[in-house]
């Protein structure tokens, strides 16, 4: 290695290490954004769980999880469990110039957020002890059987059995539906919170007690976001302005339009969905960040911000799944939605990563590979999680009692409000859903 290379190695690993505490930070504002959109009686609760999916989920991800991910081969050839990936092996992996501590924090990071992804939707009623096995696993296993499909070199990102392969650069799919697909199949097996549903059928709001708890988490992720997307380039290189601009033109688009679709459908342009569609921006536009030019990202953007407003009503109306934070539209269907436009809005061919898209001249190949893998990601996800929630739900009890959903679940849960004496008191969230962010 040459001075030159080895200087690039270093700023490789240091921009890494940073973009992984950037995605680290995003456990902040998930905490946020959830505490705020619940109410003020199970605070205390929506904290401890997201604390617990990073420290459970880096566990978890440490023992077992890194080597499923990318143990063995990289090319996919291998075992589940390489000598470089148990327990990190002995440091000697690299992938690319990274060295395997920097790339496991990186990973680690990422596992733990689609992980936290399901703590919102099942918010209020579920049991801590319960969630704790659930967010084990998920790091664990079932989301590193879907990294190592697509990003440890498996059968998605080969393209086997499918037109090309599949392309998601930063975690559309492999994260955000991940965590969305588990969190619908959480809140369903959970159920509704008490009085969310009249007699009629019909969903009532339940107010969120922090709307700047909200919005200022919606603005800790966008910070953090720049880990999650520019750091997935793996080095520090010329790419990441450009995917630092496709970030951010997705996400503002995605808080434009939801803020126009709330303000035409309610008279008032709502706050709490108006971070929703900036996270729904977001979220999208991740599969595609390094594909699409600006005009893809501000379309992919803009289309995301109107799909969520939709989806949290369809979601709390029809199948009536009740998800106080809106995370199964947010992350799972803006996932889905994001990862197909892949297929529709690359501007190129780049060899062994994505072909054209079909709106470019690529013909349907991308397009095609990108919904069959959607489809498997989700199908992998759905019956996980129903067994995993199924056993829990059989075996240990999945849900608190009455009492407690109604006394709130800080103090029984964990001994302590979440706020002292005079403080929490139950404040207005949104005029327009309950179901934001």
């Amino acid at each position: 290695m040459t001075e030159i290379e080895a200087v690039q190695a270093n700023l490789d690993n240091v921009w890494i290490l940073v973009a992984a505490i950037l995605v680290i930070f995003m456990q902040a504002g998930f905490a946020l954004v959830e505490a705020g959109l619940t109410r003020a009686k199970s605070v205390a609760n929506i904290m401890m769980k997201n604390l617990m999916d990073f420290s459970v989920g880096a566990v978890a991800f440490f023992a077992i999880g890194f080597a499923i991910a990318y143990g063995g081969s990289m090319d996919g050839a291998g075992g589940f469990f390489g000598a470089d990936g148990f327990f990190l092996g002995d440091g000697a992996f690299t992938y690319g110039t990274l060295t395997v501590p920097v790339f496991f924090m990186f990973q680690v990071a990422f596992a733990a957020t689609a992980a936290t992804i399901v703590s919102g939707a099942m918010a209020e009623r579920a049991k801590f002890r319960a969630y704790l096995i659930f967010s084990f696993v998920v790091s664990l296993i079932i989301y590193p059987v879907v990294v190592r499909w697509q990003w440890g070199g498996g059968w998605l990102f080969q393209g086997k059995g499918l037109p090309t392969g599949f392309h998601d650069f930063a975690g559309s799919s492999i994260v955000h539906m991940v965590g969305g697909v588990a969190a619908f199949w959480g809140a369903r097996a959970l159920g509704p919170r008490i009085g969310k549903y009249g007699p009629d059928g019909k969903p009532r709001a339940i107010l969120g007690h922090s709307i700047p708890f909200a919005i200022l988490g919606c603005f800790i992720l966008l910070v953090g976001w720049y880990g999650f997307n520019p750091g997935s380039e793996l080095a520090a290189d010329g790419a990441l302005g450009g995917i630092a601009v496709t970030t951010t033109l997705s996400g503002a688009m995605g808080a434009l339009t939801s803020m126009f679709v709330t303000w035409l459908k309610s008279g008032k342009p709502d706050v709490a969905m108006t971070g929703n569609g900036l996270l729904a921006g977001l979220v999208a536009v991740t599969a595609g960040t390094a594909a699409v030019s600006s005009i893809g990202a501000l379309i992919i953007g803009g289309l995301a911000g109107v799909i969520v407003v939709y989806a949290v009503q369809f979601f709390d109306s029809v199948v009536k799944v009740d998800d106080p934070v809106g995370a199964i539209s947010v992350h799972g269907v803006c996932g889905a939605f994001g990862t197909i436009c892949v297929g529709l809005f690359a501007t190129a061919d780049a060899p062994g990563f994505w072909k054209a898209g079909l709106f470019y001249g690529g013909g349907t190949d991308q397009l095609v590979a990108q919904i069959m893998g959607v489809v498997v990601i989700a199908i992998w996800v759905s019956i996980t999680s129903f067994i995993l929630f199924g056993l829990l739900k059989a075996f240990g009890g999945l849900r608190v009692p009455a009492e407690e959903e109604m006394a709130g679940l800080d103090v029984i849960e964990h001994g302590a409000p979440g706020y002292g004496e005079g403080m929490g008191s139950f404040s207005p969230g949104s005029a327009f859903s309950d179901s934001s962010c």
